[in-house]
């Protein structure tokens, strides 16, 4: 059963986006901002002291199996 939150189409794109920025960071100030918030609501990102967004290891995880199509390894 899939028991996962869903992802519209725009929030899988603002995660690779936030996943291609890496230690950079996104800012709030792009036109994402509603899916970053998302995002980090469902504790796939989270915001920096700097107000940039960043993923985190459950976003690298959902990034890896929902857009990259990986499986996860066992542990």
């Amino acid at each position: 059963m899939y028991d996962e939150p869903y992802l519209e189409t725009c929030c899988r794109s603002a995660l690779h986006r936030l996943v291609l920025c890496a230690s950079l960071g996104r800012p709030a100030t792009e036109k994402d901002l509603p899916c970053l918030r998302r995002l980090a609501g469902m504790g796939f990102a989270c915001t920096r002291a700097d107000g940039r967004y960043e993923v985190t290891a459950t976003g690298l995880a959902r990034h890896d199996s929902e857009i990259l199509g990986r499986t996860p390894s066992p542990a």
